[in-house]
């Protein structure tokens, strides 16, 4: 695979928030004409904001400050329903590198959405930023005036942003190369990857409501009309059947799946967005099938397989090269919801701190984080908090695990994974939102 330019835009989705209209009405009323339950109210509110205060001093107060944040951080993650013996986290000071909080830190969990910090790792380190994924369209046999006589291929390279939109600009090349007849078939050709729809240790109903089919040939993340096919390369060539009949090309056969030959010859061709822009996309919405799609990419780009196993390969061989503990780490998929995966918070900890280092890894890496109040998987989170705008953080959820792992501001680095068997996610993410929110008070 070459990188090439792109010739499509990722669409940032992102909340929009309309500017608040203010009251005619005074806002703040003179204490004595305030009712007595609302006076009440406010007494209690003022109550904990001097408890909160008197914390955030002491965080300030010299010598005094790293013991009480580590034992704030403690009680932060005391929760109900939620085991800390099956929960692991722990804090660093990113100037120094110094453990400020430590629970479990070695402890080997399940790490739900977390696993596409390591994905977004190798994919901009193997790949690039610039990276782009192509499809092609190819003919077999020769054109004779305005006839192609023979099949045309479309052939995917594991392009997840493979859109209809991106079928009529094929089309509409293959029509200004003059071809308006093609004598034979479309066919699909998803063998760059391997043919397995899903990855290891997935659960039944993953499939289809966690992610469509993985193929390298997919279109429009395989819907068609309502529904989402189950054979996307078949789906992707009836589709560009279609779009070459509007184009203005008539098609003699049908659609079925293919493989090009080598004597195949290059008719158009359209790329994806730049890696950058699907890494953005695919952490701040934490998407599972852009995560395993990447990670088939990896394996096809950098071991000769598109296989998900071939592309763990080689993610963890570059968490290796980076020093990354490996120590209670098992890597299965790409999207972390294989039962099987394993990550520590100290492996995690240990991989934002080196994408941090990394000043070309680091802008793209914050750019993709979701930001507490505001953006992604997070914009709902920690609002009207400490956390707000500051904290950038990966979350994980499943019926089995929860995560949060980022940075509360540039001074620290922190993990968390909970694991339950089942997890009550709802009060692990008060645990998290709590700890990331005492970061960013006391960073």
């Amino acid at each position: 695979m070459r990188p090439s330019r792109a010739t499509g835009q990722l669409l940032d989705y992102q909340r929009t928030h309309r500017s608040p209209v203010w009251a005619v009405r005074p806002i703040f009323r003179p204490a004595e004409t305030q009712p007595k339950r609302v006076r009440a109210r406010l007494a209690r509110v003022r109550a904990r904001l001097v408890v909160v205060a008197a914390l955030l001093a002491a965080f300030l107060l010299p010598g005094a400050a790293a013991a009480s944040l580590s034992s704030a951080l403690a009680h932060a993650l005391r929760v109900p329903h939620v085991s800390l013996a099956s929960t692991g986290a722990v804090v660093l000071d990113l100037d120094t590198g110094a453990t400020i909080y430590s629970r479990n830190a070695n402890l080997s969990l399940l790490p739900a959405s977390n696993e596409k910090l390591a994905v977004t790792y190798a994919a901009l380190t193997a790949l690039g930023p610039d990276f782009t994924i192509e499809t092609d369209v190819l003919g077999e046999g020769q054109q004779s005036g305005a006839t192609w006589q023979g099949s045309l291929v479309l052939k995917g390279y594991g392009d997840p942003t493979l859109s209809s939109a991106d079928l009529a600009a094929l089309a509409r090349q293959v029509r200004a190369s003059g071809i308006t007849h093609v004598t034979g078939s479309i066919l699909g050709d998803e063998s760059w990857f391997d043919s397995r729809r899903t990855a290891l240790g997935w659960k039944a109903a993953f499939y289809i409501y966690e992610s469509p089919p993985l193929s390298a040939l997919i279109v429009d993340r395989g819907v068609v009309g309502r529904y989402t096919s189950h054979d996307p390369a078949l789906a992707a060539a009836q589709l560009f059947r279609s779009a070459l009949v509007r184009a203005g090309v008539r098609v003699g056969g049908g659609a079925a799946h293919g493989v090009a030959n080598d004597q195949a010859v290059p008719i158009g061709e359209v790329d994806s967005p730049p890696l950058s822009l699907i890494v953005h996309w695919m952490d701040r919405v934490s998407d599972n099938f852009t995560a395993e799609m990447l990670v088939k990419e990896l394996g096809a780009v950098q071991a000769d397989h598109g296989t998900t196993a071939a592309g763990v390969g080689v993610i963890t061989g570059l968490l290796a090269q980076a020093g990354v503990p490996l120590a209670g780490v098992r890597l299965v998929d790409g999207s972390g919801l294989s039962l099987l995966d394993r990550l520590t918070p100290t492996a995690v900890a240990s991989l934002l701190t080196t994408m941090w280092n990394d000043t070309e890894v680091r802008l793209e890496l914050l750019s993709s984080l979701p930001v507490a109040g505001r953006t992604g998987t997070l914009a709902d989170r920690m609002r009207r908090s400490a956390a707000t705008g500051v904290v950038r953080a990966k979350t994980g959820t499943t019926s089995n695990a929860s995560a949060l792992s980022g940075f509360a501001g540039d001074r620290y680095v922190f993990s968390i994974l909970q694991n339950g068997f089942p997890l009550a996610w709802s009060w692990a993410r008060v645990a998290q939102d709590r700890l990331a929110t005492l970061l960013a008070a006391a960073q």
